[in-house]
């Protein structure tokens, strides 16, 4: 099936009710396990930690390696359910897992809609970095595929979502359909998606790497810098693959230290010819809040 012929239909919904939901996570103070940290306190991962959240309602595994798996939370109702395939953050590095992301899918699908939280190998996990990371998102996206039918999937409603670089790896599985056959991330016909929604999200990993973010884990991550593995960042980096024909819609904390509002920018900027691609900053949030 072809873009132009797909069925597009509520995902803007999905969207906004995402919105909506990290909108009022960020000013939720934070919790811990002892006490109630103070409103005006950051946001840490450890606070996120420490949130009570009901388990998945499914767990499935998308590749024979114990980290290629993802968790399912799925809304009341028979379905169809609007899917929000959600990538993880973390510096691309091992000891950040999925289970801090809980919190938010619990949210989004009290909301109405599924949730398919992925894990994926990271860098410092066995075949993590280039290319196991990139090769798990996007098996981990296709498997929605074989999800659809038991769970009541809408497979035309379906919006790619991440936080800080989960984000990152959102805006890119996007975008598989232009990376070069010659890659070895290519694959053929990857999922296609409605939508984009980046939280904290970085849309160079150019940029990124330059900045040294994380302690330099790009240059891990990719096995080199853009100039020693150009064709890496070619197929992997979101900028790279620019125009994106999906909308996209980042969501940026205005205290954020680790991602601030510029780098959202930067890529919208850059990205002509793009779909509609909105920056909406929240005031009062920094890097973890909206996802709290």
């Amino acid at each position: 099936m072809t873009r132009s012929s797909r069925i597009a239909a509520p995902a803007p919904g999905l969207v906004a009710t995402l919105l909506a939901v990290t909108t009022l996570l960020a000013w939720a103070p934070a919790v811990s396990a002892q006490a109630p940290a103070s409103p005006q306190a950051p946001v840490t991962p450890e606070d996120l930690m420490a949130r009570p959240v009901r388990p998945p309602d499914v767990r499935s595994a998308y590749g024979s390696d114990p980290l290629q798996f993802g968790e399912l939370y799925l809304p009341e109702g028979n379905g169809p359910h609007p899917v929000l395939a959600f990538i993880h953050g973390g510096c691309f590095l091992s000891q950040f897992d999925l289970a801090h992301i809980a919190p938010l899918a619990e949210a989004v699908a009290d909301a109405g809609y599924a949730v398919w939280s992925l894990e994926y190998r990271r860098v410092g996990d066995d075949g993590g970095g280039w290319p196991g990371t990139f090769v798990d998102v996007g098996l981990g996206l296709d498997h929605l595929r074989s999800l659809a039918t038991e769970h009541a999937l809408d497979m035309d409603r379906v919006v790619v979502g991440g936080h800080s670089a989960g984000g990152t790896l959102a805006l890119w599985a996007a975008q598989r359909d232009r990376v070069p056959e010659s890659s070895e991330i290519f694959v053929d016909e990857p999922l296609e998606v409605d939508a984009v929604v980046g939280l904290a999200a970085v849309g160079d990993l150019e940029a990124v790497q330059m900045l040294g973010v994380c302690g330099g884990v790009v240059d891990r991550l990719m096995g080199g810098g853009p100039t020693d593995v150009p064709e890496r960042y070619a197929a992997a980096s979101p900028m790279g693959l620019v125009p994106i024909e999906e909308p996209v819609t980042f969501v940026v904390g205005a205290t954020d230290p680790w991602t601030p509002p510029a780098m959202s920018w930067l890529y919208r900027a850059r990205a002509v010819g793009s779909e509609e691609i909105d920056l909406i900053e929240l005031p009062e949030s920094g890097h973890f809040e909206m996802i709290a």
